[in-house]
């Protein structure tokens, strides 16, 4: 037998082990989808991805191989990213707004597979995932000019669900209005009221009346119904073409940098051991030194706080209760210890959850 025969039997028989191999790492990949629709957790997750190729990659000797066995690996992450994509096409995302609102986007971006359900209100949105109608809901939880997203956080702190994953939208407002109108024909500007504070000063510069709606698509879809050449929205591009409105001028948000943090809630919590970072939530008791010595506790344990907010309670009035995202620097290993410690100098204590880092869209 020629050597190019026996080579190509085994080569028949290295295959066929392959795809018994292929099977069972599908059958795993299919097992993770089902973990990822749970928490809202996204398909695509570069650090786990490079930390894959990293460790994996020094199982085969240095030089040219070890290339294409990297080549090799990336192929087969591919594959398993397109069948969990194609797993996950049922999965249900609540957002609030109407289609071309930012949370839609920003749903449409985190989620592009996925059936997109807007409802009118966060508290809706919300529930609606904490009673079964949804998978999960993408909201607003801060902007980088306006600040929190009070509603949002106040859902979070009374309602059931975790944050698994938080989002960075970049937000680009622009003056959008029906065919033929001109900046010279606008008279009034609407939007969400954050919107209009983020473009504030050209507002104030042109002398146009504000107007606060629901969110910036509703804005959008209000100027088309209406047909008003002296109305225009604030809102994104993608606004403009769902609803046939021109843009007038476009970034007109005061700043640059403007972006919004969208969290992705849902009915699972993702576990510690997969991430860096926490949100905590609590109300600390009527003692003196109570909150001075709760921050000394997390900062004891090796966490770095990165936000520290405080909310008014609904009840009792004058309380408040305290939002904070700390990232532990070495190990997240002493969480246990760091919780049991914090608790008692909490009234109530909530951990909401736990991510990895904030990812841009």
């Amino acid at each position: 037998m020629e050597k190019i025969d026996e080579a190509r039997i085994k080569i028949n028989e290295i295959d066929k082990e392959m795809a018994d191999l292929f099977c069972q790492r599908m059958e795993q990949a299919r097992i993770v989808a089902e973990y990822k629709a749970e928490r809202g957790l996204k398909v695509y997750d570069p650090v786990r991805e490079n930390e894959v190729i990293d460790r994996n990659s020094k199982n085969v000797p240095a030089g040219i191989i070890r290339e294409y066995y990297v080549s090799f690996l990336r192929n087969n992450m591919d594959i398993s990213k397109k069948y969990q994509h194609r797993l996950m096409e049922g999965m249900n995302i609540a957002y609030s707004g109407v289609e071309g609102a930012f949370a839609d986007i920003a749903a449409k971006k985190i989620f592009p597979d996925a059936q997109q359900t807007p409802y009118s209100e966060f508290s809706k949105a919300y529930k609606a995932v904490e009673n079964g109608e949804c998978d999960c809901c993408v909201l607003p939880i801060e902007n980088s000019y306006a600040g929190e997203v009070g509603q949002v956080i106040d859902l979070i702190f009374d309602g059931s669900l975790y944050v698994n994953n938080i989002y960075s939208l970049k937000i680009t407002q622009n003056l959008l209005g029906i065919k033929g109108s001109t900046k010279s024909d606008i008279k009034e500007v609407m939007s969400h009221p954050q919107a209009l504070a983020q473009c504030e000063n050209y507002i104030k510069e042109n002398g146009y009346l504000m107007t606060n709606s629901v969110n910036t698509a509703v804005a959008a879809k209000t100027v088309k119904e209406n047909g008003d050449k002296t109305v225009a929205a604030i809102a994104s591009r993608e606004t403009a073409e769902i609803y046939g409105l021109e843009v007038i001028d476009h970034d007109i948000n005061e700043s640059d940098v403007n972006a919004t943090k969208f969290a992705v809630l849902s009915r699972m919590e993702n576990p510690a051991f997969n991430s860096s970072k926490v949100i905590l939530l609590f109300s600390v008791k009527q003692v003196a030194g109570s909150l001075a010595k709760a921050i000394d506790v997390i900062g004891k344990y090796g966490y770095n706080m990165k936000v520290l907010r405080s909310r008014p309670m609904k009840e009792p009035a004058w309380q408040y209760y305290f939002y904070i995202e700390a990232e532990c620097n070495d190990n997240c290993d002493n969480e246990s210890e760091m919780l049991e410690e914090l608790s008692k100098q909490c009234e109530r204590l909530k951990v909401v959850g736990h991510y990895k880092d904030v990812y841009s869209l």
